[in-house]
């Protein structure tokens, strides 16, 4: 990926082109750091407010194999694994994670609800999916705690 200049002529607003030029750098890793954040809350509430039974039991009624082991993955995915996807430590790993949770919420909890998240559908768990998915590929970027430690995975 390369660090272009903007060009100004073809802005609307060309006065600004130094703003674009000088917050682009960063764009990915808020877009990253984005991602995790607004999925650790999910997470917590999870963790601190919620039982593991009541998600071993939905799980379980959805007719997915191991319900506590997936409860506990989506307990660690949405708390751990998106405060690393955060920070960028084990970024792809944490993304791949993540992505596996929202295709499982999207096909077996979501889907028969349709599109809306307003209608208990896709939308939200969509967007998360799409996400990781550019994560993924993208890796842990340049204000990431895999790029300070000089490995990804």
């Amino acid at each position: 990926m390369t660090d272009a200049t903007i060009d100004s002529k073809r802005l609307i607003f060309p006065g600004l082109a130094g703003l674009y030029d000088a917050l682009s750098p960063y764009a990915y890793d808020f877009m990253r750091f984005s991602t995790g954040a607004v999925l650790v809350p999910h997470g917590i509430q999870k963790i601190f407010f919620k039982s593991l039974g009541t998600y071993v039991v939905t799980i379980g009624h959805a007719g997915l194999p191991f319900p506590t082991v997936l409860a506990v993955a989506t307990f660690f995915a949405e708390s751990v694994g998106a405060f690393c996807l955060a920070i960028g430590l084990f970024t792809r790993l944490a993304a791949l994670l993540i992505w596996i949770e929202m295709s499982i919420i999207i096909l077996d909890f979501q889907w028969k609800f349709g599109y809306f998240w307003t209608d208990r559908g896709i939308e939200y768990a969509l967007l998360w999916w799409l996400l990781c998915i550019a994560i993924f590929f993208r890796g842990g970027g340049p204000i990431s705690i895999d790029r300070l430690l000089g490995k990804e995975f």
